[in-house]
Order: structure tokens, then C-alpha cells, then sequence
């Protein structure tokens, strides 16, 4: 699919791991010093868009030649620091500067709105290093390397969340709090680290995997108690019920491109680390792994999808509609973890994939109204699809990809997850997964109902159509719902190409281990 396309010259291809995190850092530092907001968001883009290009060309390299492995300052592994790229990675990291470039074009109108014209570019500067975080998080194969790159980005995005402060004061309560719990969870990360460390002796995640699996050290309750610890502290930073509760006021409350960029990008970079040590670095097969999967994993995934689901209904503030929700679809994609199988890591991570494109959608749109106004309740949306007609049918379309709709991307990742788990004999998430999507139908038919049949009600906040800056990435967005609902086969191509990679099963598109 990718294999037979070369779109970057050789020596940028070759370095191409380094130069996504060190791009983004480089030209972030030199951000802060630009002479303008505006100037600032041109730096940003090219960022951005540099990104995508290493991204895809990563992405390229990895179907051709298979295992990309980049050693830092030539120090081969396990010595010295490694960007291990396979199949698994490649997919998050197209999805992460793809959601990048997307969130930084929509970026301009909304925080010229909402930012301070003499915090702008430290804002801009803020983001490029919250990409190079996380991005590095996809890309690295050390396991303390990890850790560091959790912490670049986490406080880049502490940063992002307070500067709304200037238009919401609840910004910096949402900031602070978000702090506090994802320091706690870094904490754990760091800690379980440390205990696999001790019994491994080394923190390359691939050499980690191969002296456990060599001297079955799965029987260690250190490597156990490591497990526990990694399992927590990366849960809470990718909002695992019940470790979520940072995210409904840090989105609720953020400057509206830091949730659109949040939302489609960091929590995947979280799931995406916790399904690399879930089947990676350990092995699904291991003992102790078949009861946390099958008693504590899938039950938490379970109640996200139903309770997150519930408390979605009852929102007023479409941003908290939005939050809720997506805790519980972190819920599907961890209840495709849960399975162990490779049917299972490709359904979760296929609706990763999908869910940054909805939810992302999503987020642009509601922005996007309110670049007028203040308008965040769903009774502000009271006819307002007939002011902006554009930018309510891309919400439309994107919350149809969410209620799982047929003939769009979020209904094809449900049936991946549906086909996974009735594989393993799981008839309760069926019924899981229908219940949570039909709730779905009602929180985001409130938001649906009040724009496109709902009347305004007289001395309602001014709704506009949103300028072409913020509707070109929208509508890619939502289109994109709807191309991969007719043809998923890049997305979970790559999918099924990363379990095959880590778990060694053939998979084919129609579902099922061969």
C-alpha cells in the first residue's frame, strides 16, 4: 500500500525519527521570539506540516523495510538510547502530526479570540514542544526515554490549558488540577520503570521484553508490581475510567484549539504506550496477565463505556458533552486491549485512529461556533445550523461517526471491537458496546436537535459560518469519516499490520486471527 511511494529525499528519510521530535523543539524555542501572533502561527504550521512529511515518510519506510531502528549518537542499543519504529508506531505517529497540522491550521481565528496578543507566540511555542512530547512518546523504544518525553509534553500542556485563563479563569483550576493528577500518574510510570529496571537491568523496552521472556521473570513480583505501576500511572494520563477525572474541566475549560489538539492527540499517545507495554514489552500469554485483563481491564473499559456514556446525557456545556464522551470511547479502545489478542490490539487501535478523527472534528466545530460568542450550551446551538450551515453538517457528520452510524469510520472500528470480543466469547460487551452507542444517540442527538430543528430563541448569542481557516481542516476531518467508513483499509491496514508486528498473527480485513 505504502511500500512502492518515496516522497522525501534520502538524508531526510534517514534521520527522519530524530528530526519529528527535534524539529518541533528547535523551531518551538525559536517561536517565542517571533515579532507576532500571526508570524508565530506560520512557524507553527510549517512545523506542523514538516511533521506529517517525516511522519508519512516514516510511515513508508517502516511497510517497505519493516523495523525502523535509530540509535542516538551512535550508541547501538541496549547501551545507548533507541527510536524503535514498527508497524504499531507508525500508525500513531501519522495519526499524531496528521491531528497536529490539522489542530494548528484550525488554530489562527481561535486564539486570536482567546489569547492575549503578548502570549501568543509563547502559546504557539507551548504547542511545538507539546508535539515533540508527545510524538517522541510514539517513537521511542527506552523505556525511561519514554518518561521524559511524558513530561515534556505534560507540562507543555499545562501550560496550553492555563493560558485560557484570559477568557475563563476556571482555566487555571482545570491546569492545576491536571497537573497534580498527571504528575501522580508519571509518578507511578516512573516507579514501574524502576522495578522492571531492577529485574531486567536494562531500560530498552525490546531487550526488556526479551530477558523476561528468556528467564521468565513474568513469575517476579517485582516485574509484577511493575506492570501495576505502568498500568496506572499510563491509564491516567490517557484518561482510563476511573483515573478521567482531569479531563472533563481541562477540555471544558482549555482555549478551544487546546482541546481539539488534546483531544485527538494526547490521550491516543498514552494508549498507544500502554497497548506497547501490554504486548510488547510484556506478553498477553504471560500468567499473571489473564486475570488484570479479563477481571480488572475489560470491567473498567465496561463501566467507562456505560457510566461515561450516562453522564454525557445529563451535560448542559457541549465541551463537557464532548469530555465524557470521550473517556468512554478511551473505554472501547481499552476494552479491545483487554481481549490480548491481536483482533483486539488492531479493533483498539483502529478506533484510536478513527476517534482523533470524530472527536477532533467535533471539537473544531464547536469552537468554531463560538468564535462569535461565548455559545457553549447546547441550548446556544438552538438553530444555529441554518446561521452556519457548513460547520453544523461537518459536526453532523462527525457525530454520526460517533454514534456508530453505518457507512462511517467510528461504525466499522465498533464492529472490529464487536467481532473481537465475540471472538473471545465476551456476549456482554456486545451488549456493552450497543448500550454505550446508543447513548451516544441521545447526547450527541441533543446537540444535533438544538442545530439543525430547534428554533433561536430571541437575543441568543450571534452564531456565524466559521471562516475557511477553521472549516478546511473540519471538513477533511469529517470526510475522512466517511472515506475510511467506505474503505478502512489504510487505517486498519496499518491497524492489523502493527498487531501482526507485535504479536506475530496474520490478520486478514474481514476480521480474525488466521
Amino acid at each position: 500500500m505504502l511500500a512502492d511511494l518515496v516522497i522525501a529525499p534520502t538524508v531526510l528519510a534517514m534521520h527522519a525519527p530524530v528530526l519529528l521530535v527535534i524539529a518541533p523543539l528547535l523551531v518551538g524555542a525559536a517561536t517565542v521570539l517571533a515579532p507576532s501572533g500571526r508570524f508565530a502561527w506560520y512557524m507553527a504550521v510549517a512545523t506542523s506540516a514538516f511533521c506529517l512529511w517525516m511522519g508519512i515518510s516514516l510511515a513508508m519506510e517502516v511497510s517497505q523495510n519493516g523495523v525502523v531502528s535509530y540509535h542516538m549518537g551512535g550508541w547501538a542499543p541496549p547501551r545507548g538510547i533507541e527510536f524503535r519504529i514498527d508497524a504499531l508506531n507508525s500508525l500513531a505517529v501519522v495519526i499524531i502530526s496528521f491531528m497536529g497540522l490539522m489542530s494548528a491550521i484550525y488554530a489562527q481565528p481561535a486564539v486570536e479570540r482567546e489569547i492575549r496578543i503578548e502570549k501568543r507566540p509563547m502559546f504557539y511555542t507551548a504547542y511545538q514542544t507539546c508535539l515533540a512530547g508527545l510524538l517522541g512518546i510514539v517513537l521511542t523504544g527506552d523505556a525511561f526515554n519514554l518518561f521524559v518525553f511524558l513530561e515534556i509534553s505534560s507540562i507543555a500542556t499545562y501550560v496550553l490549558v492555563a493560558l485560557g485563563a484570559g477568557r475563563d479563569r476556571r482555566a487555571l483550576t482545570a491546569s492545576f488540577n491536571y497537573l497534580i493528577l498527571g504528575t501522580i500518574g508519571a509518578t507511578f510510570f516512573v516507579i514501574g520503570v524502576g522495578f522492571l529496571y531492577a529485574a531486567t537491568g536494562t531500560l530498552n523496552m525490546a531487550d526488556m521484553a526479551r530477558i523476561m521472556e528468556a528467564d521468565s521473570l513474568h513469575h517476579s513480583r517485582v516485574v509484577q508490581a511493575g506492570f501495576g505501576f505502568i498500568v496506572v500511572g499510563l491509564g491516567l494520563k490517557a484518561a482510563m475510567f476511573p483515573l478521567h477525572q482531569w479531563l472533563p474541566p481541562a477540555y471544558a475549560h482549555a482555549p478551544s484549539f487546546v482541546t481539539v489538539f488534546l483531544s485527538s492527540t494526547a490521550t491516543k499517545a498514552a494508549f498507544y504506550a500502554l497497548a506497547r507495554f501490554m504486548f510488547s514489552v510484556f506478553d498477553p500469554t504471560f500468567s499473571f496477565l489473564e486475570p488484570v485483563f479479563l477481571y480488572v481491564l475489560a470491567p473498567l473499559a465496561a463501566i467507562a463505556m456505560l457510566a461515561c456514556s450516562f453522564q454525557a446525557v445529563f451535560q448542559t456545556d457541549v465541551r463537557r458533552i464532548l469530555a465524557y464522551s470521550s473517556v468512554a470511547q478511551v473505554g472501547y479502545m481499552l476494552l479491545g486491549l483487554a481481549t490480548g489478542t491481536a483482533a483486539g490490539l488492531t479493533a483498539g487501535m483502529f478506533h484510536m485512529a478513527n476517534h482523533a478523527l470524530m472527536k477532533g472534528a467535533l471539537f473544531m466545530a464547536v469552537g468554531a461556533a463560538a468564535l462569535n460568542a461565548s455559545v457553549w450550551k447546547v441550548s446556544h446551538f438552538n438553530g444555529a445550523a441554518a446561521r452556519a450551515p457548513l460547520t453544523f453538517t461537518g459536526l453532523a457528520v462527525a457525530g454520526f461517526s460517533l454514534m456508530g452510524v453505518p457507512l462511517t469510520a467510528g461504525f466499522l472500528s465498533k464492529w472490529k471491537l464487536l467481532e473481537a470480543t465475540l471472538a473471545e466469547g465476551w456476549w456482554w460487551a456486545a451488549v456493552v458496546i450497543g448500550i454505550s452507542s446508543f447513548l451516544a444517540l441521545f447526547y450527541v442527538g441533543r446537540i444535533m436537535q438544538a442545530a439543525f430543528f430547534a428554533k433561536a430563541e430571541e437575543g441568543a448569542p450571534e452564531i456565524k459560518e466559521a471562516p475557511f481557516v477553521v472549516l478546511l481542516p473540519l471538513w477533511l476531518l469529517a470526510g475522512l469519516n466517511i472515506v475510511f467508513g467506505l474503505n478502512p483499509s489504510l487505517p486498519l491496514g496499518m491497524a492489523e499490520a502493527g498487531a501482526r508486528a507485535v504479536l506475530g498473527v496474520d490478520l486478514n480485513i474481514s476480521g480474525g486471527a488466521q
